[in-house]
């Protein structure tokens, strides 16, 4: 006599709320998709479906690039990148200043772009820059190959 195994059925109802990985935006992300700069495509392809977090300071950060635009002459960019900027749907978050300052110090950036970090790794989540300093340390840092 066989004893067949019966089939195991899983029924699941869609989740009600889609879910988009998290990515963790920097600055020089945001301001070159918000202020047109020449790395914008390339900014906008990978932040679409993406749940966008950042350390709080990502709101002074992006007034001080409009300020520089304005000084500059782009008034009217300025005001419509912060306008867009306020548009998106970001995740702002606390940090935790010591951590800033080890990591900052550990891999030779500034506290600024350790938030990023810090929040990226506590968050698990991958980290968007095109900065090339914080780019390299992220790398070092969440790809877990050491110490700069």
């Amino acid at each position: 006599m066989s004893t067949a195994l019966n089939p195991l059925i899983v029924a699941e109802a869609p989740a009600p709320y889609p879910v988009a990985p998290p990515l963790v935006v920097d600055c020089s992300v945001l301001a070159a998709l918000l202020f047109d700069e020449p790395e914008r495509e390339l900014a906008a392809e990978h932040l679409g479906g993406r749940m966008l977090h950042a350390p709080w300071l990502l709101d002074v950060e992006l007034a001080s690039v409009a300020s520089k635009k304005a000084d500059a002459g782009e008034l009217a960019a300025a005001e419509q990148g912060l306008a867009d900027y306020q548009a998106l749907a970001i995740h702002r978050h606390p940090v935790d200043p010591p951590a800033l300052l080890d990591l900052g110090r550990r891999y030779r950036i500034t506290v600024y772009d350790a938030a990023y970090l810090w929040l990226a790794e506590n968050l698990g989540a991958p980290l968007a820059t095109f900065d090339r300093q914080l780019g390299r340390a992220a790398q070092q840092h969440l790809l877990g190959r050491g110490t700069a």
